[in-house]
């Protein structure tokens, strides 16, 4: 410790300069000598097989060093699932359980079918025009419609099954005063990071290093690994900087193809994705359709909750975007009755995409909770605070911590919602309709088992740490450097953080939220064994003699005891004395018990207020507000970063994001940005954020996880703002100006 405490402190992020300078290496700016440079050619029907495939024309092309296709790909074994069902392994990679290229059968319209190698991009790219194929098609199921009627089946992750059942809540539902009973629509979204996704690989021998834009670096190792049949300790993923990843920097077939083409060629490759190969083979956050009904008391109490409904996913990779997570521990009921079932769709394997399943469930939630108190006649923050539940209301756990009421309580005064009148369509100024709106926002908490850090601690007093973590715009090395420089009482200046290199420690996944809280578990770990040590050399002679770990903290440069911080020692002093320059530990963090034991989450209120042309039907979003619970904030300018990241997603969910497939033969028609639209400068309006800052007794540091969290209640936010604009509910997203004309 020091008098001033680092934590919760605005220091600016340690990568800033280095990305403003142009010295951060992304992916596909390694140097390395004999590139060869990737570009795909992809299928054109839903299902099928390849019946030729002529690369003759691509082959004697400028510059083409090879061409990659089944016919003469290396063998592979299959890809481990992304945290799906079967995979007895964790650290399992990502995307799909498919062998790549290994034979001439076509699971999506827009898998890859060759790779070609090229001295220089452009003469990939266009050599990758060249190739001809064709095909045998086969049936493919391309639509919702015909998903839902081939059957559906039960959903999970990690063993949870997505299904909830706590009394009658359809006999409660029919018996409640006052009731709403709607469907809700969700469409597929794709990853659009700025930086499209790359890789950048060579093999020396039997050793495989990958330079890649990625999440789950210890994943992708061992993954690799599995796929072309070697020791993990032979695979070596770096991933230094990633420009942006929710959820889409995993592994997919792009480094599998890269890696096999490599060693096909015997020459490194570059594999840059095009923005058309994002969105052909990087599966993102797949559509659902979703049944809210809420019955109610009179009074506005909670008779009973369903939220039901359907996602799509693959036969052979089932990753379900389980939506109910919000409706099983946000608000106290009577009865409940939540299932997410699976239907099947031939398409790219979907993934994660920014608070999975939460993102779209809370929407749905948050908008029926909103329709709900239109009915009731009820002001919709105090319908929400009347049914704050007491614990988590489906399995009865305690909460660690709940402060949703002092969240909505200040963000209501901040944001001015007196001010707002209730009646939809009410306020005008000119041609523009204004109206205000809120919804909560809801994630749960993560800490996947696995953290471990290396601590190093030298003579002159400086710090280092070493965990295989991700830096993928969050702050995290700046923020966590915090935490190690409080926790041994050094400046913020003598702590070096270090990570993005699969042979580092730990198995840490930087999604979900968690990855904070795995780091903080992980360094905790790490110092309590530092400090065991540092006690041990110290010897009699010390003003320690005699403490334990659990007795001293890091102050000022050294260690003092807690009952009297005058017994002191530097850590120059306790080294010197041992004749030691440095002292080296390693350690694991503790399994995440606390998960088990309490009901954790992160809360917020998000508020909006928006203009809706009454000519054209375009939208405005004029200010957003939200006011978050989400444990201790460690760093206040990377957190408002973070909320202010999410919120924009959230903004680009309800008004403008949106794949969009050629129903007839499963084609994604919006391969680009000029065609996919993600929100931009001029549709961002003011977004202000204010948090609680109470730490969560039960979790590493007090935190919660708070990289996802506001886009799961920006979204509502702003269809109930339309809502009270307008008087129009469009309970199908994205809210595009023709449902609103």
């Amino acid at each position: 410790m020091t008098d001033i405490s680092l934590i919760g402190q605005p220091i600016s992020r340690l990568d800033g300069p280095l990305k403003v300078e142009g010295q951060a290496s992304f992916a596909a700016e390694f140097p390395i000598d004999g590139m060869s440079y990737a570009a795909l050619a992809f299928s054109t029907i839903a299902k099928g097989r390849i019946a030729t495939l002529d690369v003759g024309e691509a082959e004697a092309a400028p510059g083409v060093v090879l061409v990659m296709t089944h016919q003469n790909a290396p063998p592979m074994g299959p890809m481990p699932m992304m945290l799906g069902p079967g995979e007895p392994d964790w650290r399992a990679g990502g995307g799909d359980n498919l062998a790549v290229m290994q034979d001439d059968q076509v699971h999506w319209n827009g898998q890859p079918i060759a790779v070609v190698l090229a001295e220089t991009q452009e003469q990939a790219n266009y050599a990758s025009t060249l190739i001809r194929a064709s095909y045998e098609a086969q049936p493919a199921v391309t639509t919702l419609d015909e998903a839902k009627a081939n059957g559906t089946a039960e959903s999970s992750v990690f063993g949870h099954v997505h299904k909830v059942a706590v009394g009658d809540a359809e006999a409660a539902l029919a018996a409640a005063a006052v009731s709403i009973d709607v469907t809700y629509r969700t469409p597929f979204q794709t990853h659009n990071a700025i930086e499209p996704h790359a890789t950048t690989v060579v093999w020396d021998g039997d050793e495989l290093v990958v330079h890649d834009a990625n999440q789950v670096i210890t994943h992708t190792a061992y993954s690799l690994a599995k796929i072309f049949g070697i020791e993990e300790r032979s695979v070596h993923v770096t991933s230094p900087f990633v420009g942006g990843a929710f959820g889409g920097k995993a592994l997919w077939q792009h480094q599998v193809l890269a890696a096999a083409a490599a060693k096909l060629a015997g020459r490194p490759v570059r594999m840059n994705l095009s923005r058309e190969a994002v969105n052909r083979t990087i599966g993102g956050r797949t559509l659902t359709e979703q049944r809210v009904a809420i019955g109610a008391g009179a009074d506005g109490r909670f008779d009973a909750l369903i939220h039901t409904g359907t996602t799509v996913t693959t036969q052979r990779g089932q990753l379900a975007e389980g939506f109910i997570g919000p409706s099983e521990r946000s608000y106290a009921a009577g009865a409940f009755d939540l299932e997410c079932r699976l239907a099947f769709q031939d398409i790219a394997p979907n993934s994660q995409l920014r608070a999975p399943g939460n993102a779209p469930g809370t929407y749905a939630l948050e908008c029926a909770v909103d329709e709900l108190a239109v009915a009731l006649g009820m002001d919709p923050i105090e319908l929400r605070i009347l049914n704050q539940p007491e614990r988590n209301p489906t399995d009865g756990r305690p909460f660690s911590s709940h402060h949703a009421v002092e969240a909505w309580r200040a963000g209501a005064e901040r944001f001015g919602w007196a001010k707002r009148n209730a009646t939809p369509g009410a306020v005008r100024d000119g041609e523009w309709l204004v109206g205000m709106g809120c919804a909560a926002s809801h994630l749960g908490y993560v800490r996947v088992p696995g953290g471990a850090a290396r601590m190093t601690l030298t003579r002159e007093g400086r710090a280092r740490v070493e965990i295989a973590a991700h830096e993928f715009g969050a702050g995290t090395a700046t923020a966590l450097s915090q935490v190690v420089a409080e926790r041994l009482g050094l400046a913020f200046e003598q702590v070096s953080f270090v990570y993005g290199d699969s042979t580092l420690p730990g198995l840490v996944m930087g999604g979900g939220s968690q990855q904070t809280a795995s780091i903080s578990a992980s360094v905790i770990a790490a110092q309590h064994a530092l400090t065991t040590e540092l006690l041990q050399i110290a010897g009699d002679a010390s003003p320690l003699a005699g403490l334990t770990a659990d007795e001293v903290e890091g102050r000022d440069g050294g260690l003092a005891s807690l009952d009297a911080p005058e017994r002191h020692e530097s850590y120059a002093a306790i080294l010197a004395r041992a004749g030691r320059d440095e002292i080296v530990v390693e350690a694991a963090a503790p399994p995440p018990q606390e998960m088990m034991d309490w009901s954790i989450q992160s809360m917020g209120a998000m508020f909006c207020e928006l203009r809706v042309n009454a000519v054209t039907g375009e939208v405005r979003v004029d200010r957003v507000l939200g006011s978050m619970d989400c444990g201790r904030i460690l760093n206040a300018r990377t957190a408002s970063s973070q909320f202010r990241g999410g919120v924009i997603m959230g903004l680009g969910a309800a008004l403008m994001e949106e794949t969009q497939f050629d129903e007839r033969n499963g084609r994604v028609l919006n391969v680009s940005l000029a065609e996919q639209h993600v929100p931009v400068h001029m549709d961002v309006p003011e977004i202000d954020v204010i948090w609680t800052d109470i730490p969560d007794p039960q979790t590493p540091m007090g935190v919660h996880g708070l990289g996802e969290i506001t886009i799961t209640g920006a979204t509502p936010a702003v269809a109930n703002a339309i809502f009270n604009a307008t008087g129009k509910r469009v309970r199908d997203l994205p809210i595009t100006l023709d449902k609103l004309m």
